[in-house]
């Protein structure tokens, strides 16, 4: 198959499940379609005398359904097999299939299981692929085909009509106006067109049906009724139908296509006769313009100054920009339509067109090579002139700017070069001027290259005949001059200069050792008095002792620092002994450091008097660690009693809490006895409440002699407290609940045995898998069903109301007791009751009050309802009511 049919068939042959989906979307669309395609089917049968009356039913045999290809196609197909079994029906409509696959149709999920089978859906999809592949894919409308061809041809032939826009193969044939529109543009005798009304399509439908059966032999496939009733008629029947209409007009259609290839032919004519007309005025027009252009560029009449030279420029680029462009478009367009123009005349079998004399495309590209030839010398001459011109004020411009550099940097260097500012100055000053003198020495022979420069471009203005060239000459001698003496004067600066430098050198490294030795001497001393005077906060009696140790071992060092100190003020007293001697103008103090002798003698008495106050207030808080050390100790060894003591009473209870020995009784006993046991332990815990105190009021934040705190302690003591009456509560609950279900010792034993296995942390508590293990191991039957699990879930729901996630002890007694109490209690009450109320359906407040203690009567009274049955009397209650307040809707 051809890519035409491949493209075809791709695009118009949809998934089969899109096929199946549309049917179950709306089963309205599978009665259009049985209809249509039956009747399109029978159609095609009737030229070889047959046709079909039940779709899915008729092609069972594959019979039909092969002469159906056989007439379409005009091929024949394979033998038939005409047996009557389902091997023999397989084997028919597979050489069906087969021959419908052999034209390039691909079958998506239709099999001749499906067809033998009658599955309708089935069958109605492989009808649809037949009518797509022979009686819609073939349709070619202006380079659209199958689908999208019939609807340009269908939109082409109706456009003329009012009310009629085809836009799709299902709503915009509803109102019936576009099948009549198709009938009246091919055959206006059959219908009266102005006739129709939008609003009445079930007439307009019924007559396009009925004039297509009669006058144009297409069957009628549609109903009016079915395509008015449903919302969105069914698009595989719209195009079915519609198809026939191509096929019925197609004769019309060629006779049409003859009439708009000969239109087609004569507008080709008259399209090359403009174009001709066309190039001849775009090639006179484009020559002339390049006839009077090519002088302009010839010219080549210099200019004196930078600026006519510039407006010649943009000139030039103004023609680039703005002149040239168009031109160069009509050139391109003249090629264009000349090459269009050859192909069209070439491609009808008419002769080639010639242009007028000295009009040919070869001309214009030689006027065109003759026009850039002079653009290019233009522009070339131009730029050497601009260059030319650019040069000399550049030249110009850079002597002015390097002079004046120049001046301003010598300005003021003559009377800096003169002053004597070095004979008062210091040795670091004098230093610093000298490495100034050695930067500004440095700085004038980096001018020199300037100074050369500056000559240089002097003499090249002269050699280019400069206009200005006096007043450069000028300028340049006189920087010159000056250049010269600023050299002498450097010279003599130095040399006073480096004289003064000796002179001054001596004493400044006295300075300097002084310095050296004075500011660390200075700053021991301040680091001194900051540490005698520092305050110090210690806790602990060894932290004291650090301090103490490390005081004597400054004393220690004491010595030393007068001796260092003397050293110090002996070599400020050379350097004052050497000024008075060589008659030194010192213009200042040490520039090394701000340290006097003075400021350290001061400071040396002050560090001398603050040794002793330091000493006396090492001592006084030795005397108060020693205090509190023994505050520690004390507090220490009492916490170290009673924290374990705690612990283990607490561990003793939890061990009396799950133990068996003995009867409930005796474990209540045993409890209470602990109980008093740990009341009677009260003062010891008041006592080191009072310890406690004291060591806060001293401001003691830790003690290394115990690891317990008072917070540990008081936590411990009140837990204790709480467990023992939880404990002696729980203990209690267990007795009421025996006694009130009935529990022998040896039941409460065993419950106790197994909540205690299955406890496994021993934490008192069961969670939810450790209680269904007990539960099992007590003989209820809780399987991993669903059904176990709800029973499970149920029991979980009674032992832990507020979904805690675990099961004390107390809860499972009270489950267990539950379960296992008496079931016949409720019926004795009932029983009991019944006997009160005698016949009676009720009982009185009277007998109540008569029979019962006053306030196990008015208990009754409160929760029964009035008896309101027929034989009611004033004061009758519902014995009923007391048993379901009693004991619940489940115990009735």
């Amino acid at each position: 198959m051809d890519h035409y049919d491949s493209q075809q068939t791709n695009d118009y042959m949809q998934p089969e499940e899109d096929w199946d989906r549309d049917l179950l979307l709306d089963p309205a669309w599978e009665k259009q379609q049985r209809k249509t395609f039956t009747a399109w089917c029978n159609s095609h049968l009737r030229k070889a005398g047959t046709q079909i009356e039940n779709i899915e039913e008729d092609f069972r045999d594959g019979l039909k359904l092969m002469l159906l290809l056989e007439v379409i196609s005009g091929e024949r197909l394979a033998k038939p097999e005409r047996g009557k079994m389902r091997v023999h029906k397989i084997s028919n409509v597979n050489k069906a299939l087969d021959f419908i696959a052999s034209k390039g149709v691909k079958l998506v999920s239709i099999g001749a299981e499906e067809i033998v089978d009658g599955n309708v859906k089935m069958t109605l999809g492989m009808i649809w692929t037949i009518i797509l592949r022979f009686a819609i894919q073939d349709i070619s409308v202006e380079e659209t085909s199958a689908k999208e061809g019939l609807l340009l041809w269908c939109q082409r032939k109706t456009a003329p009509y009012k009310n009629v826009n085809i836009q799709n193969f299902h709503i915009s044939w509803k109102d019936g106006l576009g099948f009549c529109a198709l009938i009246h543009r091919h055959r206006p005798e059959l219908i009266d067109y102005g006739k129709l009304r939008k609003d009445d399509p079930l007439t307009n439908l019924n007559t396009a049906f009925d004039v297509a059966e009669k006058y144009l032999d297409i069957p009628k496939m549609l109903d009016a009724e079915d395509i008015v009733g449903t919302a969105r008629p069914d698009e595989k029947a719209i195009m079915t139908y519609v198809s026939s209409f191509y096929h019925a007009f197609s004769g019309a259609q060629k006779a049409e296509t003859a009439a708009n290839r000969i239109c087609k032919v004569l507008a080709v004519n008259q399209e090359n006769e403009q174009l001709m007309e066309d190039y001849e005025k775009l090639a006179s027009d484009l020559l002339e313009w390049i006839r009077r252009t090519i002088p302009w560029l010839e010219n080549r009449a210099p200019e004196n100054t930078m600026h006519a030279m510039q407006q010649k420029l943009e000139d030039f680029r103004d023609y680039r920009r703005l002149h040239k462009p168009p031109k160069v478009q009509e050139k391109c367009q003249l090629e264009i339509n000349f090459n269009t123009l050859q192909t069209k005349l070439r491609l009808s079998n008419r002769p080639a067109f010639m242009p007028s004399e000295g009009r040919m495309v070869s001309d214009i590209n030689n006027a065109w090579g003759c026009l850039e030839q002079a653009e290019k010398g233009y522009e070339e001459w131009l730029l050497n002139e601009i260059r030319r011109l650019e040069r000399l004020d550049h030249l110009a411009e850079k002597f002015r700017q390097k002079a004046s550099i120049h001046e301003a940097w010598t300005d003021g260097k003559e009377a800096m070069l003169r002053q004597k500012d070095y004979e008062t100055a210091t040795l670091s000053e004098i230093k610093a001027l000298l490495k100034k003198h050695e930067a500004f020495e440095s700085d004038l022979a980096a001018h020199q290259d300037r100074v050369e420069q500056i000559a240089a471009i002097a003499q090249e203005l002269n050699e280019l005949d400069y206009y200005d060239s006096p007043s450069v000459n000028a300028r340049c001698q006189k920087i010159c001059d000056q250049w010269d003496n600023l050299g002498a004067l450097t010279q003599k600066r130095r040399e006073a200069l480096e004289r003064t430098e000796k002179l001054l050198e001596t004493i400044d490294q006295l300075y300097l050792e002084y310095a050296k030795r004075a500011a660390p001497f200075n700053n021991w001393m301040e680091g001194a008095m900051e540490d005698l005077q520092d305050t110090f906060i210690v806790h602990t009696i060894e932290e004291i002792q650090g301090l103490t140790t490390a005081h004597e071992q400054f004393k220690a060092t004491l010595p030393d620092a007068d001796k260092e100190r003397l050293a110090i003020l002996g070599i400020h007293n050379e350097v004052s002994k050497i000024v008075q001697t060589y008659h030194v103008n010192m213009a200042g103090t040490n520039p090394y450091t701000t340290i006097t002798p003075q400021e350290i003698n001061g400071k040396w008495d002050h560090v001398r008097q603050l040794v002793p106050r330091r000493d006396q207030a090492l001592t006084e808080e030795h005397t108060r660690q020693q205090h509190n050390e023994r505050l520690r100790k004390q507090f220490g060894a009492q916490a170290n009693v009673i924290g374990p003591w705690i612990q283990t009473k607490m561990e003793e209870i939890g061990r009396i809490s799950i133990e068996m020995h003995g009867t409930l009784e005796d474990q209540l006993n045993h409890l209470r006895q602990y109980e008093k046991s740990i009341v009677n332990y009260k003062p010891k815990i008041d006592q080191l409440e009072g310890d406690h105190q004291l060591i806060q009021e001293a401001l003691i934040f830790d003690n290394k002699h115990t690891n317990y705190t008072m917070e540990h302690i008081r936590v411990g003591w009140e837990q204790l407290l709480t467990t023992i009456a939880r404990t002696i509560n729980e203990v209690e609950n267990q007795i009421l609940t025996r006694d009130a279900k009935g529990i022998s010792q040896e039941q409460m034993n065993e419950f106790r045995a197994s909540f205690n296995h299955f406890d496994r942390d021993h934490s008192g508590t069961l969670g939810p898998e450790e209680f269904k293990a007990c539960l099992i191991s007590l003989g209820y039957d809780i399987g991993n069903d669903p059904q176990g699990e709800a029973e499970f879930a149920r029991i979980m729901s009674i032992v832990d109301p507020n979904r805690l996630g675990v099961v004390t002890f107390q809860a499972f007694i009270d489950f267990m007791s539950r379960e296992t109490a008496d079931t016949d209690t409720a019926d004795q009450v009932m029983a009991s009751f019944k006997i009160l109320a005698g016949d009676k359906n009720y009982i009185t407040v009277d007998e109540l009050r008569r029979e019962l203690p006053p306030d196990q009567a008015e208990y009754c009274i409160a929760r029964m309802a009035p008896y309101t049955g027929p034989d009611a009397v004033p004061g009758a209650l519902d014995y009923m009511s007391f048993s379901t307040a009693l004991y619940g809707e489940s115990d009735l």
